[in-house]
């Protein structure tokens, strides 16, 4: 059964660096994209970034370039998530998402993706 397990998620100060992990199991996601989203406390789920595995190529929300970057590693199953300069308004649990995506238009709509995580939370102070 295909799963998608993060980690790396905890509390830091504003100004500070994390790193997010996802491990992907249970079937080949070679064809896939993979994502992260982020969910704040009252608020939608968001896209933050996707990665298409076979080709690394990337894609972020604008808002959010320059400051996270995502990136796999294909041998390990694993996609990554690396936020500096993290700012309050960060604060959120973060997920991870695999899907079969045709453009950037369809990464950033949640309903393009098969599978999901159970999320990590992220806690920056001021």
């Amino acid at each position: 059964q295909a799963q998608l397990v993060e980690s790396g998620g905890g509390v830091v100060q504003a100004g500070g660096s994390l790193q997010l992990s996802c491990a992907a199991s249970g079937r080949s996601f070679s064809s896939y994209s993979m994502a992260w989203f982020r969910q704040a406390p009252g608020k939608e789920r968001e896209f933050v970034a996707v990665i298409r595995l076979s080709s690394g190529r990337t894609y972020y929300e604008d808002s959010l370039k320059g400051r996270f970057t995502i990136s796999r590693d294909n041998a390990k199953n694993t996609v990554y998530l690396q936020m500096n300069s993290l700012k309050p308004e960060d604060t959120a649990v973060y997920y991870c998402a695999a899907g079969v995506l045709i453009n950037t238009v369809q990464a950033i709509n949640i309903r393009k993706y098969d599978y999901w995580g159970q999320g990590t939370q992220v806690t920056v102070s001021s």
